[in-house]
């Protein structure tokens, strides 16, 4: 108890301030985003709580003078100490969250195959709407609503059905690994973790497995709040080919953690997964989300309201996306056109692993993650730009040093489809990158990782005003979101993971372009009887993002002069961009 104390003393004195992500102003509030020591000191006091119960349970069954029988037990104290984590904690003994997990499934799967009228087919947008009403009636009898009537949330639900190229167990493995899961989906989880475990599961492919989790979810731009959630992951196989991945939040667990994260929970999402053979498998992803009403900046209102931004449908295309990369880097009988100037297999996948980890540093740069601390700085057309710096001390992956990152979002008026064909084209590149002298920018090598063209990676060669210089590009697209990645890169170090070497020790400090659609095309994931405004018209949600070394030394103090360099680099780079898609200002 006297380590709790000490441990809750630590996080009032570490809240730091930060800067509200819609409005950029400094916060010491209830909401101020906790840093990850904060977080990880939540979980431990969890933890700590348990331990006291337990041991108060124990005192209370075991006289003075005897001892526990299941001291010697061995495997039975691991089984013991989770059913007391959550007996203490939460309130909840194994049977009931077993209970549960099972009705969840239950509902999972209905909310996975049942047609009309639970799922209505919109006419405007062709995706596939829950009618609530008929939710409520056949799964919440007693409703889901406060004493005035209104819903006590809002909600997201959505469905989306695909085949991805990947065998089932490792599918599955990709689920229950906290790693692997964050490796999956890198543009939209920031933060994820595995809190305890109350079921290992049987067999390799863990049927049974349950274990509590926590994720932070973000979108690729810090001026939209991140999502904290806690929830029980089930991993149960439902047939000889079918899998249910069951994920649904339990009543107490926040409260018991830190009660001011209480703003996103899950009802019963998650997967029905199919073993199709040869590689194959078709999943079935539905996601049913209750979030706090929250501010929104009102740039990505539509997209967020929507339920587009956290929606089945964006985890379904960012999961075959993935696969995709999964078998192209795995690949052996590589067409020579989808691997030129690359000699050999391993220098492919050299620089594939390369690509991939500079897109994942890219994307936990740039969100709304505690991680970071945003300060809003006026651009010098009117931009709304954010910044905030971090110090390498010893990570070989990015340069050592003071890094400062810079970040603005805009909405254009052009296809997310010309906005990315355009950044992504090394032939057009000198109409935006102020940083290119006179002279074209020559690709030495160009790989595919996917069958749309606009997934790859490439090494360009550019003329600066001193000397040549070598760029590695990695570009991503798929039906919600596309990315232009790239990075300087040493050009010895570049040129040995050509041949095949480690990149582990390649420095990269990644810039860069997230795109997604404005979602003025889209209409809400639940039926209300609000009219929502027709367009016709799907522009651009881009976020541009600078990373620059400002000193090597990682003791040195930020200059603002640093940062108006930044803010000059974001401001002209966005006036060139608008210039040659004739867009209008504003």
């Amino acid at each position: 108890m006297e380590k709790l104390r000490d441990e809750n003393k630590a996080m009032r004195e570490t809240i730091q301030k930060s800067c509200c992500p819609n409005c950029g102003s400094a916060t010491t509030s209830r909401e101020t985003a906790l840093t990850t020591q904060e977080q990880q000191l939540r979980i431990e006091n969890a933890r700590l709580k348990a331990e006291v119960e337990k041991l108060r349970a124990a005192l209370g069954k075991y006289p003075p003078g005897t001892s526990s029988p299941s001291c010697s037990a061995g495997a039975d104290q691991e089984t013991r100490s989770s059913l007391d984590f959550y007996t203490g904690i939460f309130g909840l003994d194994k049977s009931r969250i077993m209970e549960l997990v099972n009705q969840a499934t239950g509902e999972l799967q209905r909310m996975a195959t049942a047609r009309e009228p639970l799922w209505v087919r919109s006419v405007e947008t062709g995706r596939e709407i829950l009618n609530y009403d008929e939710y409520v009636k056949e799964f919440l009898p007693e409703g889901l609503t406060s004493s005035d009537g209104r819903p006590k949330r809002s909600i997201e639900a959505s469905r989306e059905t695909g085949v991805v190229f990947v065998d089932l167990p490792r599918l599955l493995q990709s689920f229950m690994d906290m790693n692997q899961w964050k490796e999956m989906f890198p543009c939209m989880i920031s933060k994820a973790a595995t809190v305890d475990v109350i079921n290992n599961g049987e067999g390799p492919n863990r049927n049974g497995a349950v274990q509590l989790m926590f994720t932070e979810l973000q979108m690729l731009t810090p001026m939209v709040p991140t999502r904290e959630v806690y929830f029980i992951r089930f991993c149960k196989q439902l047939s000889p080919e079918q899998w249910a991945i069951v994920d649904v939040s339990i009543d107490k667990v926040e409260d018991n953690i830190d009660a001011s994260l209480v703003k996103c929970r899950k009802r019963p999402s998650g997967c029905i997964i199919e073993d199709k053979t040869n590689g194959h498998c078709k999943v079935i992803w539905v996601e049913h989300l209750e979030c706090q009403k929250s501010t929104v900046h009102p740039m990505y209102r539509t997209i967020v309201n929507s339920g587009l931004a956290f929606g089945a449908r964006h985890w379904m295309a960012t999961l075959q996306q993935q696969c995709e990369r999964l078998v192209f880097f795995m690949a052996t009988n590589v067409p020579t056109k989808d691997s030129s100037g690359v000699a050999t297999l391993a220098g492919r996948k050299s620089i594939l692993r390369l690509a991939q980890r500079m897109s994942q540093s890219f994307c936990h740069a740039i969100g709304a993650s505690s991680f970071h601390s945003w300060t809003k700085v006026p651009g010098k057309m009117g931009e709304d730009i954010r910044v905030a710096s971090r110090k390498n001390l010893n990570d070989p992956g990015e340069p050592v040093g003071v890094i400062l990152c810079a970040v603005s979002s805009v909405l254009l008026p052009v296809s997310p489809h010309v906005l990315f064909d355009f950044l992504r084209d090394e032939a057009r590149r000198h109409e935006w990158d102020i940083m290119l002298s006179a002279g074209p920018v020559q690709s030495i090598a160009n790989l595919a990782k996917g069958q749309d063209r606009g997934n790859s990676v490439n090494i360009q060669t550019m003329k600066s005003k001193d000397n040549s210089m070598w760029l590695l590009q990695d570009t991503c697209t798929n039906a919600y979101e596309s990315m232009v990645v790239y990075a300087p890169v040493d050009i010895t170090g570049m040129q040995a993971v050509m041949t095949g070497c480690d990149s582990s020790n390649i420095a990269v400090l990644p810039s860069g372009f997230s795109i997604l659609p404005d979602g003025l095309e889209s209409r809400p994931l639940v039926i209300t009887s609000r009219q929502e405004e027709k367009s016709s018209e799907c522009g651009s949600l881009l976020t541009i993002a600078f990373q620059i070394l400002t000193n090597t030394s990682p003791t040195a103090k930020l200059t603002m002069e640093s940062v108006e360099s930044v803010n000059t680099l974001i401001s002209c780079t966005l006036r060139n961009i608008r210039t040659s898609l004739q867009c209008e200002d504003g």
